[in-house]
């Protein structure tokens, strides 16, 4: 059960993944389901790009006890900024109700996807301390932002980036599925490098993994573990966009690793530098960062993070101290 936490904050996207009035019935009966555990859940609703994170920021100022989510990976990823950003000696926990286009922390956690479901495992969940990727880009550090799942560099940023947000708020994951069809012969795949202490990579795409799913049906850094202070990374090294086609059977099949120019790797921080003048893309959780160069590091112990008592990150992590 969670302990003495009676003072929340559930921040709720509206716009995210397919909402409306019948959300709304599941965020009530969620709300009902955890005052049933003396959780009293005020409901805010965002109304545009950054609320979630003011609303964060806010709820750790006030001293709340706890703060839900409910979105997609965007608006998880405002709430970990708010919650990270504005700690002052005071760590909120988080908590997630999936409801948007993809939640790749409710599959790693195994978070019903049925809202008031989701509710019920996680008033019998546990605190747990996590730590958190940071990525900074180096021309423009004030744009520096926390995240939770995964981040990358390539095709996976510009398909970020070139988005139609219209077409994805009305077809869901779809829309990137699209985008990155669009984008794969007209992307030129310029390679960047990535550094890692004394060792350089050149690539065309990198996946910073916290998390073993990555999007989708996918699981790419299935070596990650949210709970160890690393990341495991993947970094691609051919420029053919046939190339990158042949690769989508042998990663649904999971047997990504082993295959000619797919590298794995281990590392607490990477920093990748552009090559050329051919622009180069980040992302992290899905939404766009900047252009390289792009530091990434992991940031031990910087979230406290609600899960399911039985999930098995859950049965391996170690107990979080206060």
């Amino acid at each position: 059960m969670l302990p003495n936490l009676r003072n929340a904050l559930l921040i709720h996207n509206p716009n995210a993944g397919n909402g409306g009035r019948g959300r709304r019935r599941m965020l009530d009966e969620a709300r009902r389901i955890f005052a049933l555990s003396g959780i009293e859940a005020e409901l805010q609703e965002t109304r545009g790009p950054g609320d979630a994170t003011a609303m964060a920021e806010r709820a750790t100022r006030e001293g709340r006890h706890l703060v839900i989510a409910c979105g997609g990976d965007g608006t998880l990823n405002e709430v970990v900024n708010g919650l990270a950003a504005e700690q002052n000696g005071h760590r909120v926990p988080m908590a997630l109700l999936p409801g948007g286009t993809a939640n790749v922390l409710a599959k790693e956690l195994r978070i019903p996807w049925d809202i008031p479901g989701a509710a019920e495992k996680l008033v019998h969940g546990e605190i747990r301390d996590v730590a958190l990727g940071l990525a900074t880009p180096l021309k423009e550090p004030q744009k520096k932002r926390y995240f939770l799942s995964v981040a990358g560099a390539g095709p996976d940023g510009m398909i970020v980036y070139a988005i139609d947000l219209d077409l994805k708020a009305r077809v869901g994951i779809l829309a990137y599925w699209w985008q990155g069809a669009r984008e794969v012969f007209r992307y030129k795949y310029p390679h960047f490098r990535v550094v890692t202490g004394g060792e350089k990579l050149d690539v065309s795409l990198v996946v910073v993994g916290r998390t073993k799913h990555y999007g989708g049906p996918f699981r790419i850094t299935t070596e990650a573990d949210l709970y160890s202070d690393v990341f495991e990374l993947m970094g691609l090294t051919t420029k053919s966009g046939l190339k990158y086609l042949t690769y989508l059977p042998t990663l649904w099949l999971g047997k990504l690793r082993g295959t000619d120019g797919v590298h794995f790797w281990k590392s607490h921080s990477i920093v990748c530098e552009p090559l050329g003048s051919n622009p180069v893309y980040a992302q992290i959780d899905g939404e766009p960062l900047a252009r390289l160069p792009v530091e990434f590091k992991i940031v031990p112990r910087a979230l406290k993070l609600v899960v399911p008592a039985d999930s098995a990150v859950a049965k391996m992590a170690a107990p979080s101290k206060n």
